[in-house]
């Protein structure tokens, strides 16, 4: 029982000692249908209860309230009309998100939810109670996302509740009895806070390093945009070339396969397992980080976050932190330079999806809702709508949340009525009753957020450094996504000008999204606040740069290379900064080290754990050259004569792909060579090998020539089966090769009976 906390007196002797009772909404015993929404503690300073019903009244919220003396109480309670916001549009007097509040056996006749469009405390009435225990219930009378953040109760007919912002401000705090002491946690090596695929893949890689490590998360569960609650499946791939730090972040990915997926697509309990797996690592779930306390102007010395049920304030002392919250709050509130668009942002989605059901489903027609007709929105395919539902574009990415997320909500909900009730997109059922059996299955009342504010770092990348490809040192996790910036989708934004709700994505050329363009670590942490580390969309890039960083594997990445460079300064003791000027080599040796290694702490030797998954045998659509050892000849690098054919769709290839031609009948004058030269730094006996990638139309006896130092042999490969080495190599022995003589292999199609196929050559020394 939580009531000790929320449900509490406080006299005021200066308002005649009356008698106030306070309730968190946070704080019922049985919330019933009511989600708990903490989007917003930022913007409006609360949690609070939400009634996302789809249209059906949700199961009442349920608690018991103490009451210090009989009388006459007047009721308040903070809450809202959310479709106020848009009365420019539409008839808002029905107010959706009605709901009445019953104490013991009085329902209050009065309905909340219908007065003002800002967070407000509204006057319902006075309610006559006995002293001692009573129960309290919130009903729902819509199902059309009702809202209530607290309840209280006062003796006093004149007495009005202080409507700050402030989260979770001290008056609240001292009413409901909750100590105002915090609960120090730590002192961590490094605290993330926020548990999407950034923060949770950091946490998970700076434990695994040996670090102290809390990861701090004001939602119940981990993924974030990738979670059960957003279902955005994760985008973005984890590429072999350069280091393995995709490794952590293919171990946490679910299964979803489409957006929105299903609830057990994507695995939140998978997640948590994983997090809670890890013994250097303490997690913080239903924790809202709300103050950041400076050490200095330019360091932070803790993060403040209280437990968005208890109420509980905890203080999280660290050497580092690391901003992975998305909207970049932590960076903001310490004073980190940062950037926002003014307008034309990346804006929120909140996906939804229906079924078709064995009987008739009812939907009633919204009165309130968009005026929408067939041609203002896209028919809603395969049972759900998608990315492109998506709104904000030049809104406050902060102050407008909520503002967005219930357009979009509300936009959804006009789309569903003017289907079920206009019969909208069913032109070929003349009665319009194409969609009788069809009915809402789930909505995203958390938002999919894509551009917020970027925090800066000693390099702001920007879309001409990825086009062109400029080389950094320390370019260190590889995105694949394209330049992929949305913007108001044409056809559709005439519907609401000033709001459109669909979108368009246009998709840049200059990613290669088979290899991947290298983010420098420089990126990955502020320039003014020394012991700040940023990872997910928040980091330092343009805002063109983010159409390609932005998707979730890729910021998994990002912190999991977060996670190795705060071992690497904790190690050294020094600063984010410093680690890329003083100790590069040690990160990158860090890099090195696949997802399943780990060490008890800084001291101990790594080792690898048998209990994780070894990912570093996955099968990848690609060997980048990296990988291989020796000297390697890619068939890009061959001399070939003849009308070779690039491809690239068998897998396991050699870096960009291969070549292949067809064959030549003996004595054609029209043969094909491809020849890989190449020169050993010193002269010995050397393996040669070559890699061809198996397939039906290959030939059996493809002719291969190597030209030593000691003698010329030539070999017929069946490229119809795989080779036997490793990285799809085939053994032609081992020969004499002198420096300053090119040695050769050289591939014909003479006398070929399928395609001759060239990948790569590879010479390695034989010791001695």
């Amino acid at each position: 029982m939580r009531k000790s906390l929320f449900a509490a007196l406080l006299s005021l002797p200066l308002l005649s000692q009356s008698a106030e009772v306070l309730v968190e909404a946070e704080s019922f015993d049985h919330p019933g249908g009511w989600k708990l929404d903490t989007q917003f503690i930022d913007v409006m300073g609360s949690p609070y209860l939400l009634a996302h019903g789809l249209g059906n009244p949700v199961e009442d919220a349920k608690t018991t309230v103490t009451f210090p003396e009989a009388g006459e109480y007047t009721v308040w309670v903070r809450t809202k009309n959310w479709l106020q916001k848009f009365d420019d549009k539409i008839d808002a007097s029905a107010a959706p998100g009605r709901f009445q509040v019953s104490v013991g056996v009085q329902t209050i006749d009065h309905e909340f939810g219908k007065t003002s469009e800002s967070w407000h405390w509204e006057k319902g009435g006075v309610v006559n109670v006995e002293k001692g225990a009573t129960d309290l219930k919130v009903s729902d009378l819509t199902g059309f996302n009702g809202r209530f953040d607290a309840i209280l109760f006062s003796t006093n007919p004149d007495f009005t509740p202080d409507n700050t912002s402030e989260a979770f401000p001290k008056w609240r705090r001292e009413m409901l009895g909750v100590s105002t002491e915090t609960v120090d946690e730590g002192p961590f090596d490094i605290v993330f806070i926020g548990g999407g695929y950034a923060g949770s893949c950091g946490a998970i890689s700076a434990a695994r390093m040996g670090l102290k490590v809390a990861l701090i998360q004001n939602r119940p569960v981990l993924g974030g945009n990738g979670s059960s609650e957003v279902r955005v499946w994760a985008k973005g791939n984890t590429p072999p070339g350069l280091y393995p730090v995709g490794d952590i972040v293919r171990e946490f990915s679910d299964s979803a396969s489409k957006s929105p997926g299903s609830y057990e697509e994507f695995e939140d309990q998978k997640k948590f397992d994983i997090a809670t797996a890890e013994q250097n690592l303490s997690l913080f779930l239903n924790h809202h980080a709300f103050d950041v306390e400076m050490e200095s102007e330019t360091a932070i010395e803790a993060v403040r976050a209280f437990d968005t049920r208890t109420g509980e304030i905890r203080r999280f002392t660290a050497r580092n932190f690391c901003d992975s919250t998305g909207h970049g709050t932590i960076g903001k509130m310490a004073g980190a330079d940062y950037e926002m668009l003014e307008k034309g942002r990346m804006g929120m989605s909140n996906m939804w999806a229906w079924e078709n059901a064995d009987e008739p489903q009812g939907f009633e027609s919204l009165g309130w809702a968009l005026p929408f007709g067939e041609r203002d929105f896209p028919y809603p395919r395969k049972f759900h709508a998608e990315w492109f539902w998506e709104s904000g574009y030049d809104k406050h990415p902060l102050l407008d949340l909520e503002q967005i997320r219930d357009w979009n909500n509300l936009v959804a909900f006009s789309a569903w009525s003017a289907i079920k009730n206009k019969g909208a997109h069913a032109r070929s059922d003349p009665d319009g009753k194409a969609h009788e059996n069809a009915r809402l299955t789930w909505m995203a009342y958390i938002g999919g957020t894509r551009e917020t504010l970027q925090l800066l770092g000693d390099v702001v990348l920007t879309e001409e450094d990825i086009v062109s490809k400029r080389p950094f040192p320390d370019g260190c996790v590889l995105t694949t996504w394209s330049v992929d910036l949305h913007y108001p989708r044409e056809q559709y934004a005439k519907v609401v000008p000033d709001n459109p709700f669909i979108a368009i994505a246009v998709h840049g050329k200059g990613v290669d999204r088979k290899k991947g363009y290298p983010i420098p670590y420089r990126c990955f942490y502020s320039r003014n606040i020394e012991n700040l580390f940023m990872a997910g969309r928040n980091i330092s890039v343009t805002h063109e740069a983010l159409g390609t960083v932005r998707v979730m594997k890729t910021g998994g990445m990002m912190g999991v290379v977060v996670g190795k460079a705060a071992a690497v300064a904790s190690k050294n003791d020094v600063s984010p900064r410093e680690v890329y000027y003083q100790h590069l080599d040690e990160l990158i040796e860090l890099l090195r080290l696949p997802g399943n290694v780990r060490r008890e702490n800084l001291e101990s030797e790594f080792a690898v754990d048998a209990s994780l998954p070894d990912l570093g045998e996955l099968e990848i659509e690609w060997i980048p050259l990296s990988q291989l050892s020796g000297i390697v000849i890619d068939e890009e690098k061959a001399k070939k004569d003849g009308d070779w054919k690039h491809g690239t769709g068998l897998k396991n290839h050699i870096e960009n792909g291969y070549h292949y031609i067809g064959a030549a009948p003996k004595g054609s004058p029209s043969v094909a060579t491809a020849t890989f030269e190449f020169n050993v730094p010193e002269d010995g006996e050397y393996e040669v090998r070559i890699a061809h990638q198996p397939h039906e139309n290959r030939s059996t006896k493809t002719p291969v020539t190597v030209v030593g130092a000691d003698r010329e042999e030539s070999f017929s490969i069946n490229q119809r089966i795989a080779p036997p080495l490793a990285k799809g190599f085939f053994g032609l022995g081992v020969f004499e090769f002198k420096t300053g003589t090119p040695g050769k292999v050289i591939v014909k199609n003479e006398g070929a009976d399928g395609n001759v196929h060239i990948d790569a050559v590879q010479v390695l020394k034989v010791k001695d």
